[in-house]
């Protein structure tokens, strides 16, 4: 926000809500279109999704601590009695080189779309439309997913080439979802116009794709605790088997006590679980040649004091993973349930 007015911020939500509104609905941001109005006015539309419909879009809006009390604990815009108590930056863990550019942030648009060009087109315009109001402080463009959130879906691949997500809460799921990802209605006093709502951890993990690669593939397998082809657990089954991490190999347990499913699974971290709905990118590349790329790691948890920070730290520590990893950019965001037909997004907030 590069404003301090309180009714500037809820114009620009209302704003924001109503060409979300038109734009998964296939129509142009604004009313008038890219073409039809005036020829000495800028369009209410950028244009380059002319001839392209709605191709799944969805928008996901979120506020982040600074949108309540600035570096200095400042309220700057009345919101600071309301803030969630889970809600602060989260903490610098081990491994973490994070880029300040690159992390952080008082409001948080996440567009996504079948046709990339669909979803670049929502983040461009509501940009647009929040000119002079907000600016852009970071985005991250990432392609297919990482996750897989419906068992209608098979299991897709990250850049390491292992199926990911595999664990993942499914849409399905509708007790899981209510006890790991959505917000409930006494879980913060203070914060009761979050209640069915989530909070979305964000997490921008580089990848060392060159030195991945020349790991054997039994090394590899090892890192990860499941096979490369199937995605089945170490222990035996397919890919949807429950891992056994009692089954004895020949030097310790058959799936390492240091493997990522191993380190992360539910077992091993208060049954916690999270909604992943992360994306690969590929960002060019850096001044040696290799591959500036890896994991837009998107989850959304119903108090990431208890279904991330955990977790995340837990990894940081032992995971073999992290050898190949470095998590370059961090933000945490509450995100409000959906708006109702005649409301704007976040209006509870501010009611």
């Amino acid at each position: 926000m590069i404003t301090g007015s309180r009714a500037q911020l809820v114009a620009l939500l209302k704003a924001w809500t109503e060409a979300a509104d038109r734009m998964t609905r296939g129509l142009p941001a604004g009313e008038i279109g890219p073409v039809e109005g005036a020829a000495n006015v800028p369009p209410d539309d950028t244009g380059e999704a002319i001839g392209l419909d709605a191709s799944g879009l969805t928008i996901t809006f979120g506020f982040g601590p600074g949108l309540f009390v600035d570096a200095q604990g400042r309220d700057r815009f009345g919101l600071a009695d309301r803030q969630p108590e889970a809600l602060r930056d989260l903490p610098h863990f081990p491994g973490d080189n994070l880029d300040p550019a690159r992390s952080q942030g008082d409001l948080c648009v996440q567009a996504c779309a079948d046709d990339p060009q669909v979803a670049v087109h929502a983040v461009r315009n509501l940009a647009r439309i929040g000119f002079g109001t907000v600016s852009v402080r970071w985005s991250q463009l990432g392609f297919g997913r990482t996750s897989t959130t419906s068992t209608a879906q098979s299991t897709p691949r990250n850049l390491f080439g292992f199926k990911d997500g595999t664990a993942n809460v499914k849409a399905e799921e509708a007790a899981a979802l209510d006890e790991h990802v959505w917000v409930g209605a006494g879980d913060d006093a203070k914060a009761d116009w979050l209640a069915g709502g989530s909070y979305l951890v964000a997490r921008r993990i580089n990848m060392t794709i060159e030195v991945w690669d020349r790991q054997p593939l039994g090394d590899q397998e090892s890192f990860v605790g499941r096979t490369k082809d199937t995605g089945a657990p170490l222990s035996g089954g397919g890919e949807l088997t429950e891992p056994d991490f009692t089954m004895p190999g020949s030097d310790g347990p058959v799936i390492p006590r240091d493997s990522h499913v191993s380190v992360v699974h539910p077992d091993h971290n208060g049954g916690v679980r999270m909604l992943r709905r992360g994306y690969n990118f590929v960002d060019g590349t850096d001044a040696l040649g290799g591959l500036n790329a890896g994991l837009f790691f998107l989850a959304y948890v119903r108090d990431p004091r208890t279904h991330f920070i955990p977790v995340q730290t837990r990894m940081a520590k032992v995971d073999a993973l992290m050898e190949y990893l470095k998590v370059t950019g961090s933000a945490l965001f509450a995100v409000p349930a959906g708006a109702r037909p005649g409301e704007h997004v976040g209006q509870a907030l501010f009611a």
